[in-house]
């Protein structure tokens, strides 16, 4: 069943009569499918007005939403043969990020995501996609491996930041993302990163410095969560909605200031609403750019990726 969003209510309320309607019918002769037509049109032209002027903290809402896909679902989707691998050889598992070996439509390569969980139990396991410094050393290490036998590397992106406790802290934190990044900037192999829900702070970058950054219509991308920054600015989280504006979070803001490469185009309604053709579209984007990647030798891959991003907020004196 789908979840609505609270500016979503109108369509709520019309698919609620459109349920009601086929829950009376049932069992009796009543023809209702030109009513239910009718209505089904109704939703169709709501969607489309609300989901093209979305604000950027309703996008913030859409990138978080319970039944967006996540990683493990693009991951059973588009890769097949999929080896988990775990463990960083060092400290421990982390379940927040989870990476392995697999085909992905006939191509071998490595990929690594973070998994925020569907359900409680699964939450929990995954810490909502919150990762410790054991999780970004074992992308290290599945990277280092990737590299070693000349196979590109996906990344699926999604989590709110890098786990804060003290424990994470101790066990050096801030130095497992920043080796992370250096990791993903020293590749010679295509490495190619996707947006699919949130982009949290460094807890993001540490897999998305790629050659090509792709992000869903409706994911966000962020140096912080709008709610951590109004907190910081504003010293109250009721200012979350003037701080999604001001952190220019979305895909429409990144592409036009350089961070992000591509949109991939959601589903009417958001990737929830369709999850087989968000995968599919997301599956697309990536073939598309792994084919352009491909031919290019490893050490260009190298310098092209690190001129990208130490470019990124440069601008040219008078």
């Amino acid at each position: 069943m789908t979840a609505f969003l609270d500016f979503e209510q109108p369509i709520a309320e019309l698919e609620g009569k459109i349920l009601e309607l086929r829950h009376m019918s049932e069992g009796k002769d009543v023809n209702i499918a030109e009513e239910v037509s009718r209505l089904e049109v109704k939703v169709e032209k709501l969607l489309k007005q609300t989901y093209g002027k979305l604000s950027a903290w309703q996008k913030v809402q859409v990138a978080r939403h319970p039944n967006r896909p996540h990683c493990l679902d693009y991951i059973g989707k588009l890769i097949a043969e999929f080896t988990p691998l775990a463990g960083d050889r060092g400290f421990a598992e982390d379940a927040a990020i989870v990476g392995g070996l697999g085909r992905f439509r006939g191509t071998s390569v490595m990929v690594i995501g973070q998994e925020k969980g569907h359900d409680t139990e699964t939450r929990i396991k995954h810490n909502f996609g919150m990762a410790k410094p054991e999780g970004y050393r074992k992308a290290q290490r599945l990277m280092h491996l990737a590299d070693r036998f000349n196979l590109p590397v996906i990344t699926l992106v999604d989590t709110a930041g890098a786990y804060p406790g003290v424990g994470a802290e101790e066990r050096g934190q801030a130095e497992a993302i920043a080796r992370s990044i250096d990791t993903c900037l020293g590749l010679h192999v295509p490495l190619i990163s996707v947006i699919i829900g949130e982009g949290g702070s460094g807890g993001a970058v540490a897999l998305a410095a790629a050659n090509r950054v792709l992000m869903l219509e409706h994911s966000v991308y962020s140096v912080i969560s709008p709610e951590g920054c109004a907190s910081i600015l504003w010293r109250s989280p009721e200012q979350s909605k003037e701080a999604a504006e001001a952190l220019k979070l979305t895909a429409d803001d990144l592409l036009e200031l350089g961070v992000i490469d591509t949109i991939v185009p959601e589903p009417l309604g958001g990737a929830h609403r369709d999850t087989a053709v968000a995968v599919s579209a997301v599956g697309d984007a990536i073939e598309k750019e792994l084919a352009a990647l491909r031919p290019l030798a490893g050490e260009e891959l190298r310098r092209t990726r690190r001129e990208k991003f130490l470019a990124m907020g440069q601008v040219g004196l008078a």
